[in-house]
């Protein structure tokens, strides 16, 4: 079973956690891409979705499916599924390789559970191997990047690219992150952070990781 085959296989295994007749969570990326094509199947047993990026709810639409604005949903979610660059034992995400991180953060704090879906080359004993983005105003571009390198970290600007909401992202690397909650905080205090993409203060609830084997879940 290759990686590909891998995804399809644990998306499809995220489709026994949506719980009907109420709205859903919907990540952003290639595996989310993969769920999403999943649910396109039984998209009449949900009321819609909440997108974590234009690109997801223009796959959302594709298949049909309703997708809300989150200020116009009463409560909370039901569930949000999401794919991610790195996880740890703790079940500790690196998010935001997509550049969708603020608004996965949104969404996944405004769902009641968070299945990450991943295959296993995305298990780490430390998260850091994958660049950490970290979403900033413009303005504060440079004041961000000399504060991550006290940190020990080695900041490159994503060339090129702007996020949903109109800011920049550093790709942080270099970094071996021990304590993930602590860095998170510490990061997300910086003056002109939007927020970067550690998911250990509200980290995933499920993750369902795809092996060739089947799919194994860490609770």
């Amino acid at each position: 079973m290759n990686q590909d085959e891998m995804k399809q296989k644990v998306a499809e295994a995220a489709l026994e956690y949506v719980v009907p007749g109420t709205i859903i969570g919907v990540g952003t990326g290639s595996t989310a891409n993969k769920f999403i094509e999943a649910l396109g199947s039984i998209k009449d047993q949900i009321k819609g979705a909440v997108a974590s990026s234009e690109a997801t709810a223009r796959g959302l639409r594709d298949q049909g499916i309703k997708v809300f604005d989150l200020n116009d949903v009463s409560g909370t979610l039901s569930v949000y599924v999401d794919g991610a660059d790195e996880f740890d034992e703790e079940k500790n995400l690196t998010k935001g390789g997509g550049g969708a991180l603020t608004r996965e953060k949104i969404v996944a704090a405004a769902s009641d559970k968070f299945i990450c879906i991943v295959d296993e080359t995305k298990k780490v004993g430390f998260l850091g191997d994958f660049p950490l983005p970290i979403e900033v105003i413009p303005m504060s571009r440079e004041l961000i990047a000399r504060e991550v390198v006290k940190l020990g970290g080695r900041p490159v600007l994503r060339e090129g690219f702007i996020t949903d909401n109109g800011n920049e992202i550093l790709d942080v690397h270099d970094l071996r992150i021990t304590d993930p909650k602590g860095l998170e905080a510490q990061l997300n205090h910086l003056p002109g952070v939007v927020t970067n993409g550690l998911f250990a203060l509200r980290c995933a609830d499920v993750v369902l990781m795809a092996t060739p084997n089947g799919v194994v879940c860490i609770e």
